[in-house]
C-alpha cells in the first residue's frame, strides 16, 4: 500500500489538513486477484436522499442490478432529519405567491451566498434542473404542501415542504420505489475501500465492505455512485478547519463521520472547500428535546441573554453562526407569537410539543410573563419586540430585516420562546464533480466509473449554503448521478 503525499490535495490548506486526516492509503489490488462476491451494474454508497435517488434513477435507467451499501442499521442519513424544506424556481408556484422568480435568480443568489466559490455551471444545472426534482419527486409518491415560503438561511421565498413527517417523507416514498423496483439495501454495509484498477489510476471496479463482521467484495460493472454525506459530526475534522467547531456539536446523524470522503481522497479523488462549515441554531447541552421556532423566517426574533435582537434575521447562515457565537455564553432565545407557533407547526411540530413537554419550550400569555419564566430582564425584551413591531409598520428594521420578512409582528398571545446555540450543520466542501456527476481527481481528469451526489461533493455552494439548497442538490445530482451511472457499462 502506498501513502499518499501532501502534494494529493487541492484547495486551501485548512482542506487539505483536513483530507490529510481522513486519508492515509490507496488501493492497490487489481481486478484479477480479487473474487467478487456479489457483482451488480451500479453500487451506490449511502441510503439518505442522494443515495436512494440515484438508486431508483440507475434501475429506471436500464440498469438491472443495483444496490444500495448503508454502514447504518437505517436508511435515511441526513435526510430524514431535515426540516425537508426544498428550493425550487416553479414557475406555478411563485406566480401563485405573487413574487417574481426564476431559475436564474436562484442561481444567481446561491452564487453570490456562497461568495463566488462555487461552480457556475454546477450552481445552473442545479437551479435549473431543481423543478424537475420536486416533479420527480411527486411522480414518486411525494406530496407537498400547498405554499412556498423563505425557510431559514433560505434568502428568498422559494421553499416548499412535503406533507408528512419533513425530511422523512422523501424517505419513506423512496424507500417504498425501492421495494417495487428490487433494489436491495444492505444495512451495517461500511465501505471500507473503493477499488481501482491500479494506484490512483485506470476504471473504478467497486467496493469493498464490512458487513456484519465479515468483508465481501462487491463488483460494479457499471459504476460506483458515492452518496454518503458529509463530516458534519466528525469533532476532529471539522475542528482542524475551525477551531470553533469542534466543541459545538451537531445536528447530524451519528454516521456522517466522512468515512466515504476518505475512501475517495484513497483512490485520487480531487476536493475543494473542505474548511466551509455551516451552523444552525440547535439545542443548548443538557436538553433532550429542543425546540425549533426558527424555520419560517418571517415569523421569529433572535433575543440574547441581554433581552435585545442583535442580528437581522434573514442574514445569511455563516453571518447567523459568528452573530451568535459572539453572544453572552453563544446562546439565544428564539422567539414567536401564537401565529408564529402555529406556522411552525408545518415543519417542527413533533419536535416543539416534545420540547413543551420537557419543559424547554416557554410560552406566557405577555411578554412580560415570559421574560420571567426565561429569566431574561423584562424591560429589554419588551423594548426589543416593540421595536420590531414598529419596524414592520414602517418598514424599516434597526438590523436591516427585508420588507419580504418584515410583515408579521408579535402580538397575538401565547408567546413562546426557546434557547439556541450553534450546531454544525452542514460541511459544503467535498469531492470535485462535473456536470455528470462524475468525480474528478487532482489532475482535472474523471475518474472512471465513479460518480458523486449529495453532501460527500463540493464547489455547489461555495462558503455558505442557502437554506432549502441541500433538498435541491440531492435530489438533483443523485438523479444525474444514478442516471448517467445506469449508462456507463465496463
Amino acid at each position: 500500500m502506498m501513502a499518499l503525499t501532501r502534494r494529493f490535495f487541492l484547495g486551501t490548506a485548512p482542506a487539505a489538513a483536513a483530507v490529510g486526516i481522513l486519508g492515509s492509503t490507496v488501493a492497490t489490488t487489481a481486478e484479477a486477484a480479487i473474487k467478487w462476491d456479489e457483482t451488480y451494474n451500479v453500487v451506490v454508497i449511502g441510503a439518505g436522499g442522494a443515495g436512494l435517488t440515484a438508486a431508483v434513477s440507475a434501475k429506471e435507467a436500464g440498469a438491472k442490478k443495483v444496490v444500495v451499501l448503508e454502514k447504518m442499521m437505517f436508511a435515511g442519513g441526513n435526510t430524514i432529519r431535515a426540516g425537508g424544506g426544498f428550493n425550487a424556481a416553479i414557475k406555478a408556484d411563485y406566480e401563485k405567491a405573487g413574487i417574481k422568480d426564476s431559475p436564474k435568480l436562484h442561481a444567481e443568489q446561491t452564487l453570490a451566498a456562497g461568495d463566488g466559490r462555487g461552480d457556475p455551471v454546477l450552481v445552473n444545472q442545479l437551479t435549473e434542473k431543481a423543478p424537475e426534482s420536486v416533479q420527480w419527486l411527486k411522480d414518486h409518491g411525494v406530496k407537498f404542501q400547498d405554499h412556498i415560503y423563505q425557510i431559514y438561511g433560505g434568502l428568498y421565498k422559494r421553499a416548499r415542504n412535503p406533507l408528512g413527517p419533513r425530511g422523512g417523507a422523501y424517505i419513506k416514498a423512496l424507500l417504498e420505489v425501492c421495494k417495487k423496483e428490487d433494489i436491495p439495501i444492505m444495512f451495517n454495509a461500511r465501505v471500507v475501500e473503493i477499488i481501482r484498477e491500479g494506484n490512483l489510476s485506470g476504471r473504478v471496479l467497486g467496493v469493498k465492505v464490512e458487513l456484519k463482521g465479515k468483508t465481501m467484495y462487491i463488483r460494479a460493472t457499471n459504476a460506483v455512485v458515492a452518496a454518503a454525506g458529509g463530516f458534519a459530526a466528525s469533532d476532529r475534522l471539522t475542528g482542524i478547519s475551525d477551531p470553533r467547531m469542534e466543541k459545538l456539536g451537531t445536528t447530524n446523524h451519528p454516521g456522517a463521520t466522512g468515512d466515504v470522503l476518505t475512501n475517495l481522497v484513497d483512490i485520487g479523488a480531487g476536493t475543494r472547500g473542505l474548511d466551509y462549515i455551516q451552523c444552525i441554531p440547535g439545542g443548548v447541552p443538557g436538553e433532550k428535546y429542543p425546540p425549533n421556532l426558527f424555520t419560517h423566517v418571517d415569523r421569529f426574533l433572535f433575543i440574547n441573554l441581554n433581552g435585545q435582537r442583535f442580528i437581522k434575521e434573514d442574514a445569511r447562515r455563516d453571518v447567523l453562526r459568528d452573530a451568535m457565537l459572539d453572544q453572552p455564553k453563544a446562546i439565544a432565545w428564539t422567539l414567536v407569537d401564537a401565529d408564529g407557533f402555529e406556522q411552525q407547526k408545518n415543519s417542527k411540530g413533533p419536535e416543539n410539543e416534545a420540547a413543551l413537554k420537557a419543559g424547554t419550550l416557554y410560552y406566557a400569555d405577555t411578554i412580560e410573563d415570559l421574560a420571567k419564566k426565561t429569566g431574561l430582564p423584562a424591560k429589554e425584551l419588551k423594548e426589543a419586540v416593540d421595536t420590531y413591531n414598529k419596524a414592520v409598520d414602517t418598514k424599516k428594521d434597526p438590523f436591516g430585516r427585508a420588507e419580504t420578512v418584515l410583515v408579521n409582528k408579535i402580538i397575538k398571545a401565547p408567546f413562546y420562546a426557546g434557547r439556541v446555540t450553534m450546531k454544525r450543520h452542514h460541511t459544503m466542501g467535498g469531492v470535485i464533480i462535473n456536470k455528470d456527476a462524475q468525480v474528478i481527481d487532482r489532475h482535472g481528469n474523471v475518474i472512471p466509473g465513479l460518480y458523486a451526489a449529495g453532501e460527500v461533493t463540493g464547489g455547489i455552494h461555495g462558503t455558505n449554503r442557502v437554506g432549502g439548497n441541500a433538498m435541491a442538490d440531492i435530489f438533483t445530482y443523485g438523479r444525474i448521478a444514478g442516471v448517467n451511472a445506469a449508462k456507463n457499462p465496463a
